[in-house]
């Protein structure tokens, strides 16, 4: 009764994708994990928590889905939050034999185990336990109705401050800005990126179609099961140089998103090519493709956010995210560059189109015109009928803490859609962490798709001043 007496005062329609994310057998996770280089203190994280988190709408906030024992409209309904309830301390045996092989299943049990929907759709697992990168590590769990993986991240950095400066926000690697030009070839430029934007959407829209429409491939066998979101799914992570991705980023003069797809392009094809025989099946070969997310916000401004928790402010929040879908190249390359300017090649094309846009436009527009149960069903057929996720997050370029717990690395991942990989990579000052998330009854060893994609990245290194050497000669 509490509750009703709140509803009247607070009560908020939840969004469409909200909804969706809310479905039952489509529920979704965000899995966060957090190193840091001291022991954990149950009580500075709740004191941290009250005075940030809970003062976000969501995370005060229980929703009301509309469908089993609450038929109705869904919307989320403001309570009172117990921090205590959401903070959790397992006991641990101190002595574990295998501490990484320990997170990696405890995480894993984490994203399995349901959610009690008649509390706030968050909560925080403090592990007292040392492992190969941290002395203690934190593990959040987040239902995705309370935002994209991006919001969440972005919510979560709000929370940091830097270790240098217990007052200052985290800051990001500015993106470089192109040099002033004069005004005949600014225009000159300018309407060459209208043409290259328009025949890019127009192309890429028709072949993102021409996807959904068609039955689902003869790759069936290395994804994940159809509308199956909750198995054996298992999380690992682990940990690069940033420096080594800079050096064949710098040698080939593309992106570090360039190189990171490159890698994993890579790896995952010499892993698939030895698991499935790939090379034998050309059809299924070319018919494999991946998703990639784009966030659509206008920018990624925390102080917004730390505001919003402090003062109460407003600030666009939600999920708001469009995707994109990349052919994967399975076929060996003897040239292991190759997979790098077939990235850039890709990741160019849907850099200069409106697909990330149409992709959320078409959710929405089959939502509103067709209901959830249409959503779901194309949910299902495009997330099933691709074989991975991939996403890139830049992190602080400086050291950071939570609620007084220096970082050491921060690793980010989704359970609940139907897929057999999920790789997310997360920058962290002068680190890269790869974080994987697989079915393991099609992907059974992560680890050793894991070290294939190291694996390539080492080979780059090798031939990277050679190339750097080549390039300066012409």
């Amino acid at each position: 009764m509490a509750i009703e007496r709140q509803v009247s005062e607070g009560e908020e329609p939840v969004s469409p994708f909200a909804r969706l994310f809310s479905l039952p057998g489509l529920d979704v996770f965000n899995i966060v994990t957090i190193g840091c280089k001291t022991e954990g203190n149950a009580s500075t994280i709740v004191e941290g928590i009250k005075n940030t988190l809970i003062n976000h709408p969501r995370f005060s906030s229980i929703l009301v889905t509309g469908h089993g024992e609450h038929k109705g409209k869904a919307r989320w309904i403001p309570t009172e939050v117990k921090v205590e309830e959401h903070v959790i301390v397992p006991d641990i045996d101190p002595s574990i034999e295998n501490p990484d092989e320990f997170l990696e299943d405890y995480t894993s049990n984490m994203a399995l185990s349901p959610m009690d929907m008649s509390k706030p759709l968050w909560e925080f697992h403090l592990l007292k336990l040392k492992t190969s990168h941290a002395e203690a590590v934190t593990v959040a769990r987040f239902h995705h109705s309370l935002g994209d993986g991006m919001s969440l991240m972005s919510l979560l950095l709000a929370c940091t401050r830097k270790t240098c400066d217990a007052e200052a926000m985290p800051t990001f690697v500015a993106p470089k800005k192109s040099k002033a030009k004069n005004v005949c070839f600014s225009l000159v430029a300018w309407l060459w990126f209208i043409v290259r934007l328009v025949f890019h959407t127009c192309v890429e829209v028709i072949k993102s179609m021409v996807f959904v429409c068609r039955a689902r491939d003869t790759s069936a066998h290395i994804m994940g099961k159809p509308g199956a979101t909750l198995g054996a799914n298992k999380f690992i992570h682990q940990i690069i140089s940033l420096d080594d991705v800079k050096m064949v980023k710098n040698a080939m003069n593309v992106t570090v998103n360039d190189v990171l797809f490159g890698m994993v392009q890579a790896g995952l094809s010499r892993y698939l090519n030895q698991r499935y025989d790939l090379e034998t099946a050309s059809k299924t070969r070319k018919n494999l493709h991946g998703v990639v997310f784009f966030n659509l916000r206008p920018n990624r401004n925390i102080e917004d956010l730390a505001n919003m928790m402090a003062k109460g402010s407003k600030c666009r929040w939600g999920n708001s995210i469009g995707y994109v879908l990349i052919p994967l190249e399975m076929k060996s390359n003897d040239d292991v560059f190759e997979y790098v300017r077939q990235s850039k090649t890709i990741m160019d094309r849907k850099k200069h189109s409106l697909e990330p846009l149409f992709s959320y436009s078409l959710l929405k527009l089959t939502l509103e015109v067709f209901g959830l149960t249409a959503l779901k069903t194309l949910v299902n057929r495009i997330f099933g009928s691709t074989i991975m996720i991939f996403s890139n997050v830049v992190g602080p370029a400086e050291e950071i803490s939570f609620f007084g717990h220096q970082i050491s690395y921060i690793a980010a991942s989704t359970f609940g859609i139907p897929q057999a990989l999920i790789i997310g990579i997360q920058s962290y000052v002068d680190k890269l962490i790869i974080n994987i998330g697989v079915d393991v009854d099609v992907i059974p060893d992560p680890h050793h798709l894991c070290d294939l994609i190291i694996e390539a990245l080492r080979m780059m290194n090798s031939a990277a001043p050679k190339k750097i050497f080549h390039a300066s000669k012409v």
